[in-house]
């Protein structure tokens, strides 16, 4: 029964070792995922930025409700010089004047022109191109993390395979290692020694499985997904050099302080606004104490023209630093990707070289290792020769299978730099 139980909790494990899974299928995740997420959302602040810079030019209106008391009858809203005298002739007439007035109306404010609310939309238009920008290059900046990851699960495989084929040739000497040192032909150190190699490919393995928890620890943190083995992937294209790319939202966020740093000047110019005010006013005539009700508006337009606002002055100067500082940090990092780019090119050619080299060199010192097991069954080389060869020979592996993972990190970085889709690179 409790073996019934274990393979029913298991299987769904078993069922996810036995899919395949793609590299089209581990891009579609990091699209979806939480971290992407975040860039989406970016985007939307960004584009409510704008929206907020764009509503400026909208009239304004408020809903208002007040009462007024004052010690003396005060107006309910000016009136005429002649149409006073008329009234203050008729006393039985309920004159607008009271002690205690009830008012509601509205306000209503528009701008003509205000020079900085303009600029201000363009500032969050740049930094909605920046965070769309930012948005492309993270996804490939996580791409390219997907794939040298992948590449290191590549290599790992790749040295597992290669330590069990040590381990099995050393454990195939060993019988005859144990043979002769029976037979007396060979000393028992020679036995410690084949030991103590089989030993040193126990620990490599068990060093490479932390490290591929490592790894499949990063692609899970970015895709959900539990890689438990290398996914197949093949290049199908290459990066196509040019205009670096990566640089084109830190571009645009410099273009949006620059538009800020000229947004916080214009607020200094003169503003031209339409202000308008509707009120219906209740109260009761000071003269006779009737009940009286009338309706007031006005409508004008605004000049405000700044003489003198300390605040705005250094505002102006904290957007000039914050412009500074993001062209500062353009220039900087422009050199510092065309120092990497020219590096990373010239490392994709050389590593080629050393893919070719270390293919040759493989199947050569194979032969070697195969030329010192006869030796060392032969009595004509020591154990200690031949456990060179043997070291030899996973080492020349171990320098190929990093030089391919090394390729493939140097072209995915490439890719990153110009821009490039990895997804038309690597499939």
């Amino acid at each position: 029964m409790r073996t019934k139980i274990l393979i029913l909790l298991l299987f769904p494990l078993f069922a996810f070792a036995q899919t395949t899974l793609t590299m089209s299928e581990l891009f579609d995740s990091l699209k979806t995922h939480p971290t992407a997420m975040g860039d989406d959302l970016r985007m939307e602040q960004a584009r409510i930025g704008r929206k907020m810079a764009y509503s400026k030019l909208y009239p304004n209106i408020d809903a208002i409700g007040r009462y007024d008391y004052s010690s003396t009858p005060s107006a309910m809203l000016p009136v005429p010089p002649n149409t006073l005298i008329a009234m203050v002739k008729q006393t039985t007439d309920a004159q607008p004047f009271s002690e205690r007035i009830y008012r509601a109306g509205a306000i209503v404010s528009m701008p003509i022109f205000i020079a900085s609310i303009y600029t201000m939309a363009a500032k969050a238009d740049a930094m909605y191109q920046s965070a769309q920008d930012q948005k492309y290059i993270n996804l490939l900046k996580n791409e390219a993390i997907v794939v040298s990851a992948n590449a290191n699960l590549h290599f790992m495989q790749a040295m597992e395979e290669a330590l069990e084929k040590k381990k099995t040739s050393l454990q195939k000497t060993k019988e005859f290692v144990v043979i002769k040192v029976d037979n007396g032909r060979a000393p028992g150190s020679a036995l410690i020694l084949v030991n103590n190699a089989i030993n040193q490919v126990d620990i490599a393995q068990n060093d490479i499985v932390l490290q591929r928890d490592e790894v499949v620890s990063a692609i899970r943190s970015l895709t959900g997904v539990t890689v438990l083995q290398p996914v197949p992937m093949e290049q199908i294209g290459t990066y196509k050099n040019g205009d670096m790319k990566s640089l084109d939202p830190l571009r645009k966020k410099l273009e949006a302080d620059r538009l800020d740093r000229r947004a916080e000047i214009q607020k200094l110019f003169p503003t031209l606004v339409v202000q308008g005010s509707y009120s219906n006013n209740f109260a009761n005539a000071y003269n006779n104490n009737m009940s009286i009700r009338n309706d007031f508006y006005t409508v004008g337009v605004v000049l405000k023209i700044p003489l003198f606002a300390a605040d705005q002055y250094t505002q102006i100067q904290k957007s000039t630093v914050d412009a500074d500082f993001s062209e500062n940090e353009l220039s900087r990092m422009t050199g510092e990707l065309a120092a990497q780019s020219a590096q990373l090119q010239k490392s994709v050619g050389v590593l080629e070289n050393s893919i070719a080299l270390y293919t040759k060199s493989i199947n050569e010192k194979a032969e070697l290792l195969n030329i010192a097991k006869v030796s060392y069954q032969s009595d004509q080389l020591s154990m200690e020769d031949y456990l060179k060869y043997e070291d030899d020979l996973i080492l020349e592996k171990t320098k190929l299978f990093k030089a391919q993972a090394q390729k493939w990190q140097a072209i995915v970085k490439l890719a990153v730099i110009f821009g490039n889709p990895i997804e038309e690179i690597v499939q």
